[in-house]
């Protein structure tokens, strides 16, 4: 184009600039950058905003900010892309501080700026400052069915259920996202029975439901493990082609996990395979089905596949091999794993890889070796990692380290019944008769009681 002599126009540069961000190259987004500067383009508020959206994306928000505070240019798009990589990072001081200098210097915000801002409260559960967002949005008129839906998770997430079923019930017009969120409150509460029917009402309302939505349906089953009722929904999916639609591979995948769930690891076999676009977390899925059913050898092989096919694992997938190989007394594999995940993929290890590593030796009876993990630990172990380790102390006889895992749990968990009664199941086992009798009256004075365990057998013809 140039090279005929024509120069590219503002609108030419910001469509450049997208298909940079979509893939995700920084370098050629950097030298379009250059030339806007030198071309006099970067004054223009439509290149300034692709050229913020672009760097907070790629080179992080921090950037952008730069560039925002030394244009005199920006625009209230400007703002909301700051706004909104700050929410999206969870930066809710950022969120606030900078909304508020909005309204200081007379921008007026839209409900792109109140979505994000709320999204922000939504996850550090702010409930008193998204209360005053909503109030302010219903004066200045600013309500569309993305923000309704927005408020509607604000205040499930807050525990405000009976608000978001309010403010879903009065709202009219509603679209697949505001249905899709109240379905998502519901879930979010447990209330699986609610989200059904309120899939029923949808229905009968005659709208078409999104991928997100039978989505949503599809985890309440699973939750309840009705595999009959999960299969007349994965029929619906099927007859209506929902699977064909773009960015599907999350409803395929809670397929996969609803045939795990409830048992089927056949079926939930043929649906994995028939993804065909897998993304980390159909993968992922799949070797924790393995995981459920205890075959640690084909997580391990599914594993080697997915690397493969070019696929990066995350710190879930490390999480269900590990616990695959607990489980499958894969010790060897499970220690491999765990320095991979590290020193290949560059993955901080959690709390939850760590306490799978200490179960892992533990069973295999490596106790000093689980202890010298706890002790090398990059993060403070909690009462899982302790708990971990004494029952394994409790299964290999080891009261020495059974002590030191106990009292660690009893200066993190002083209340937990069951760390109290594997304690004293360890020291009865070394016929330690009196620390048992000490344990036991510690949980008499204490009015410590064991909660008797239930379960539900679902059937045809009844519950």
């Amino acid at each position: 184009m140039r090279a005929d002599g024509c120069e590219p126009s503002a609108a030419t540069l910001a469509v450049l600039l997208q298909a940079c961000m979509a893939e995700r190259d920084a370098a050629a987004g950097g030298q379009l950058h250059c030339y806007a500067v030198k071309s006099g383009w970067s004054g223009d508020v439509v290149v300034l905003n692709s050229i913020l959206t672009h760097l907070s994306r790629i080179t992080g928000v921090d950037v952008a900010v730069r560039l925002f505070e030394q244009s005199p240019r920006s625009d209230a798009v400007s703002w909301n892309i700051i706004i909104s990589e700050y929410s999206s990072e969870g930066r809710v001081s950022k969120v606030v501080d900078m909304y508020e200098r909005m309204r200081r210097e007379e921008v007026c915000p839209s409900c792109e700026t109140l979505t994000s801002v709320v999204a922000a409260f939504a996850k550090c559960r702010h409930l008193r400052q998204g209360q005053k967002l909503h109030s302010f949005g219903l004066k200045s008129g600013l309500i569309d069915t993305i923000l309704v839906a927005s408020f509607v998770d604000f205040y499930a997430k807050c525990g405000e259920l009976p608000s978001s079923v309010q403010l879903f019930e009065e709202f009219r017009g509603k679209s697949n996202c505001i249905w899709s969120a109240m379905l998502a409150a519901f879930i979010h509460h447990g209330q699986f029975l609610d989200a059904i029917h309120l899939f029923g009402r949808m229905i009968d309302s005659s709208l078409v439901p999104s991928a997100d939505v039978l989505r949503a349906l599809v985890i309440c089953y699973t939750e309840l493990g009705d595999l009959r009722l999960g299969k007349v929904v994965h029929g619906y999916i099927i007859r209506n082609n929902c699977a064909a639609e773009s960015h599907s591979c999350a409803l395929e995948t809670s397929i996969v996990k609803l045939y795990a769930r409830c048992g089927n690891i056949h079926l939930a076999e043929r649906c994995f395979s028939s993804i065909l676009h897998k993304d980390s977390i159909s993968w992922s899925s799949m070797i924790e089905t393995y995981t459920i059913h205890g075959d640690g050898r084909k997580a391990l092989a599914l594993f080697r596949q997915m690397l493969e096919e070019g696929a990066r694992p995350n710190g879930v997938t490390f999480l269900s091999l590990l616990s695959a190989c607990g489980h499958s007394g894969l010790v060897s594999e499970a220690r491999e794993l765990f320095d991979c995940m590290t020193r290949k993929f560059g993955i901080a290890p959690e709390l939850g890889h760590y306490t799978c590593m200490v179960d892992v030796l533990g069973r295999s009876g490596n106790l000093e070796e689980a202890v010298q993990l706890i002790n090398g630990m990059t993060v403070k172990p909690d009462g899982r990692i302790w708990g971990a380790l004494l029952a394994s102390c409790k299964t290999h006889s080891n009261s020495k380290l059974a002590n030191l895992a106990a009292r660690k749990l009893m200066e993190l968990e002083p209340n937990n019944v069951g760390y109290h009664v594997v304690f004293s199941n360890v020291q009865a086992g070394g016929s330690r008769w009196g620390e048992v009798e000490d344990i036991r009256s510690s949980m008499v004075d204490k009015d410590m009681q064991k909660s008797p365990a239930w379960s539900r057998v679902s059937d045809i013809g009844g519950v």
